[in-house]
């Protein structure tokens, strides 16, 4: 385990996990635009919590790290799902905020498998 991987799965975890708080907490610059693309506020509980669990995820994936590989996985998959919906949606100023959330989950699964 080299010491990019450890820091760059801490810092991609530390993104995803504020941006899970964003979503419990109901931030006004967070739910307004997920109102905009169509996501329906009850939806929020769980985008949260898959962020939450993701988050966490790649923290135990430092030690155990299969589950790392799994939340790695996991959170392309739900922000490649959060570019369709902003592409869906049409607001392709939008894009770059999923991939600046998934920028370190990518470096994170990349180094894991590269040591």
């Amino acid at each position: 385990m080299t010491t990019s991987y450890i820091v760059v799965t801490i810092v991609g975890a530390a993104m995803v996990a504020f941006s899970a708080g964003s979503v419990f907490l109901r931030a006004k610059w967070v739910v307004q635009p997920l109102a905009d693309y169509g996501i329906p506020s009850s939806w929020l509980p769980w985008l949260g919590s898959a962020k939450a669990a993701g988050a966490a995820g790649l923290l135990v994936g430092l030690f155990v790290p299969i589950i790392g590989v799994v939340a790695g996985i996991a959170l392309v998959l739900y922000f490649t799902g959060a570019v369709m919906t902003v592409v869906r949606a049409r607001w392709y100023s939008h894009i770059p905020f999923p991939l600046l959330y998934v920028a370190p989950v990518v470096g994170s699964l990349v180094l894991g498998f590269a040591a």
